[in-house]
């Protein structure tokens, strides 16, 4: 019953409600308004695009980052069901698109090994900027994980003024060889999803583990939707399909996917690749054809 009504299609917004309010859940019109509006693709998943990541980058940053307009005019034109970017892009470069499709405002602008740690926005400027939800990252394991919970907490209090969603991009950190990096781990994701969960965000956005049931249990267990992160870059596009096609036989509520997307050429077609996956559960040879590639 709960899984049903967390994940029952856009459509049938008024029907979701009333099964949140009967299991003693509350969720305001506001908040669930714009989660239909992300979820609103019948097969009751999202396949979302992100281009929040230049601040990850220590030594530049990739060609498909290097001109964000350029490639937020292909972004669109593969019609995602979201889009994901820091303030400073959705008030330059996003006014071609506005209303069009929904828009998710990132908060953070960190690193994995906390040499860069600022908030950029707040769940208000969301509300301001006509945001359906607000993004904040998260990184735990390591000495510095429960001050990145504090500020998911913040958010998730001052998002809740205004009925704004509050997706968390929660990330497990490992520590080898004097490097940081994300740790795929079955139970450090698990235990990333949750922190996620305790911290009463609406939607948890999590690396995938490598394994479609370890990755099953970990969405069965969260109280809220779990969406995919797109991964590091696969050495090419089927490859990542591929994986997001096991994410789909987790149970997962689909992804947000970046570097493979526009990390890749014709990242129109791209999008429309991963749709195939995420919304119409083809495998990934059949949804590179159904996109032309």
């Amino acid at each position: 019953m709960r899984r049903a009504a967390q994940q029952k299609p856009g459509g049938d917004g008024l029907f979701i409600r009333g099964l949140l309010i009967i299991m003693g859940i509350p969720m305001n019109i506001g908040k669930l308004i714009r989660l239909n509006r992300i979820f609103a693709h019948h097969s009751g998943r999202l396949c979302s695009v992100a281009v929040d990541h230049f601040m990850i980058y220590e030594d530049g940053f990739p060609e498909g980052l290097r001109d964000v307009p350029a490639t937020l005019k292909a972004v669109v034109k593969g019609r995602p069901d979201a889009v994901t970017m820091q303030i400073g892009m959705a008030k330059n470069a996003w006014t071609p698109y506005a209303g069009h499709i929904p828009l998710i405002i990132q908060g953070s602008m960190l690193r994995f090994d906390d040499s860069a740690r600022a908030q950029g926005a707040t769940p208000e400027d969301a509300v301001r900027l006509g945001a359906d939800a607000f993004a904040i990252a998260c990184f735990v394991r390591g000495a510095t994980e429960w001050e990145y919970m504090q500020a998911v907490a913040k958010a998730v209090r001052q998002a809740e003024r205004f009925d704004m969603p509050v997706i968390c991009h929660i990330y497990p950190r490992t520590y080898k060889a004097g490097k940081v990096q994300v740790s795929f781990a079955p139970e450090d994701i698990a235990w990333a999803a949750r922190c996620a969960s305790e911290l009463g965000v609406d939607v948890i956005k999590v690396p995938y583990c490598g394994d479609v049931q370890a990755y099953a249990q970990i969405v069965e267990a969260a109280p809220v939707r779990v969406v995919a992160a797109g991964g590091p870059k696969a050495p090419d596009l089927l490859g990542s399909l591929s994986m997001m096609a096991d994410v789909v036989k987790s149970g997962a509520a689909g992804a947000t996917i970046g570097r493979n997307i526009w990390g890749f050429e014709n990242v129109a077609a791209n999008i429309r690749a991963f749709k195939a996956v995420i919304h119409d559960g083809l495998n990934a040879e059949d949804a590179l054809r159904k996109a032309g590639l």
